[in-house]
C-alpha cells in the first residue's frame, strides 16, 4: 500500500474526524482524483513540442497522457478547430497516492524560492489547483535531455463539500501552505 494512503486511512481520519467535528467516518473528505494539463503554447511553429510534453507528463505521472484539441479557431495563434494543442492526465487509485505523496515530499521542496502554497488557490469546492512554472522540478526528468521548460497545472479534486474540509484535509496530507495575511 502507498505510504500517504496508509498515513491517511491510519492517522488523518481520526484527526480530520476532530478537527472537523465528523461523527460519520464517510463524512470525512477524501481524494478523488488529481488532473495534470500541460499546454505547448503555439503547435504550429513547433510541431515537436507536443511529443516532448507528452514523454515529460508519462514519465511524471507513470500514465500514458492524452493529447487535448482545440475547441475553436483562433487565428492570431495559428490555431485551426481539432488542432493538438496540449496533453493531460487523470489520475487515481494508487497512481493518484503515489504522485501526490512525490508531490508533496520531493517535487514542491524543489521549487526555486518557494514559501509555501497559497491557501487562495481552492475553488469554493474544496478542490485546489496548481501552477508549476518548469516541469524540471521533478525527479523523473533529465535536465539535459530538455528542450524546452514547460508549465504543467495540476488540480487536485476532492470529495469535500466546501474550502475549509479541502483545506483541512490537504494541511493534514503535508501540503506545505504558506500562512497568509489576515488569520488563514
Amino acid at each position: 500500500m502507498v505510504r500517504l494512503k496508509e498515513f491517511y486511512k491510519e492517522k488523518a481520519i481520526p484527526e480530520l474526524m476532530k478537527k472537523l467535528g465528523y461523527k460519520n467516518v464517510n463524512q470525512v473528505p477524501k481524494l478523488k482524483r488529481i488532473y495534470i494539463n500541460v499546454g505547448t503554447g503555439e503547435p504550429s511553429s513547433n510541431p515537436g513540442a507536443l511529443d516532448d510534453a507528452m514523454k515529460t507528463l508519462t514519465a511524471i505521472t507513470g500514465q500514458k497522457s492524452v493529447p487535448t484539441k482545440s475547441k475553436k479557431a483562433i487565428s492570431n495563434f495559428k490555431i485551426k478547430v481539432g488542432m493538438s494543442i496540449g496533453c493531460c492526465v487523470s489520475l487515481s487509485g494508487d497512481r493518484m497516492w503515489e504522485f501526490l505523496e512525490r508531490l508533496i515530499n520531493l517535487a514542491i521542496p524543489r521549487i526555486r524560492d518557494f514559501r509555501g502554497l497559497s491557501r487562495k488557490s481552492m475553488d469554493g469546492r474544496g478542490n485546489f489547483s496548481l501552477g508549476l512554472k518548469e516541469q524540471i522540478i521533478f525527479h523523473e526528468i533529465e535536465q539535459d535531455k530538455i528542450k524546452k521548460l514547460q508549465g504543467m497545472d495540476i488540480t487536485v479534486v476532492t470529495t469535500a463539500k466546501d474550502n475549509i474540509a479541502g483545506l483541512a484535509l490537504l494541511e493534514e496530507l503535508g501540503m506545505p501552505f504558506r500562512k497568509e495575511k489576515g488569520g488563514n
